[in-house]
This record gives structure tokens, C-alpha cells and sequence, in this order.
């Protein structure tokens, strides 16, 4: 449904492993040492092909973003799909982590599988977390496309993690939805006033 907004606390089956994010994508899994991840998912529609929205995200850019309090750095552009790139992000957190109001992280794509889905990992700090989003892109006809956008996020060191995970995740996320259709939009506005 489009424009939904979803939050949750995930609990993985002792079965499931996550991707090792330290060969920088499913090399060999990797056990969490604990089973709760945040999560957060929503969706979206625009007016647009999938290969449209496809070309917002994975067309030429430049090597530095900045959309509203968030910052991101093209560090490697990865191969000419897009994969492999890595980013360093900068994004506003909650003053009482003590950094100043803000976050980084470092960030890899991978599994791009074009026009339809593309998978990122991220280690971030200052909690020093784990993250994974995925982005879907689904069809819908008559140029338009449902944007799906799943994101995991578990803090390491398990004091923080019980103390401030929860938090800190919905503060991070609260307007990922927005700021992504907006971002999308205008990326879209932006390519076709280009087109001759």
C-alpha cells in the first residue's frame, strides 16, 4: 500500500544468518551475536518506469549530495552498474550521543539487479551499528513504479543496544519516507528537464 510506514522489532530464527558485511556482500554468513534488529519499511509511488527511478539512483551524479541535513560522499563509484560503489553519509542523529548532532556512515551496494532491486550494508558510528537496506522497484504499469525500501539496524556493543537502539533507530528513520520520495521526485524533475 503505498505511503505506509512500517517500524518493528525483528526476531530472526536461530536458522538465519546475516551476509557478511566484512567481505562486502554474501561471501560467507555471519551469525548476529543477538537476534533483535530494528526494522523499518515503506513504500511509495511516482510517476515514472522503473528504469526511470533506476537511472535517478544509479545514473551519473556528482561525488557530493547534499539533500536537506544529510550529506553523502561517493568514496568509489564501483563498476558501471553502480556496483561496489562506496559512500561515506553524514546524517543528523540525537544530541545526546555526544557527537555533535551528527552520524556517519560508510556504506557499499551491492546484489544490483537492474531495473529492479539493489541491497546496501553500512557500518555507522557513533553507536557503532550495522545496517542493510534494500530497494525494490516494482512495476506497476503506465509509467509508474512502487518504490519499496526495507532497512535493518543493529547496535554492536549490547549496553548501547539495550539502552539506545530502539531510539535512536526510529529517530534516524522517522523521515527516511519522505526525504527519499522527495529526493526521487526531484531527481526525476532534474533528468527530464535535461532531456532534449
Amino acid at each position: 500500500m503505498p505511503g505506509i510506514v512500517e517500524r518493528s522489532l525483528t526476531l530472526l530464527p536461530p536458522d538465519v544468518v546475516c551476509p557478511d558485511t566484512t567481505s562486502g556482500g554474501l561471501g560467507g554468513p555471519i551469525e548476529l551475536r543477538s537476534r533483535i534488529v530494528q526494522e523499518h519499511r515503506f513504500s511509495f509511488d511516482v510517476d515514472a518506469t522503473p528504469e526511470e527511478v533506476w537511472a535517478v539512483f544509479h545514473g551519473p551524479r556528482p561525488r557530493v549530495v547534499e539533500y536537506g541535513d544529510v550529506r553523502i560522499e561517493i568514496l568509489h563509484p564501483g563498476d558501471a552498474e553502480g556496483e561496489g560503489l562506496v559512500r561515506h553519509c553524514h546524517f543528523r542523529v540525537p544530541r545526546y550521543l555526544l557527537s555533535g548532532g551528527t552520524a556517519r556512515s560508510w556504506e557499499w551496494l551491492t546484489q544490483l539487479d537492474r531495473p529492479r532491486s539493489w541491497r546496501y550494508d553500512a557500518v555507522g558510528k557513533p553507536l557503532w551499528s550495522q545496517a542493510t537496506g534494500v530497494t525494490e522497484l516494482e512495476d506497476l504499469g503506465e509509467g509508474r513504479t512502487r518504490v519499496h525500501f526495507t532497512e535493518t539496524y543493529h547496535v554492536t556493543n549490547p549496553i548501547m543496544r539495550t539502552l539506545l537502539e530502539k531510539r535512536v533507530h526510529a529517530f534516524i528513520s522517522r523521515d527516511n519516507d519522505t526525504l527519499m520520495k522527495a529526493g526521487v521526485e526531484a531527481g526525476l524533475r532534474a533528468r527530464r528537464t535535461q532531456v532534449p
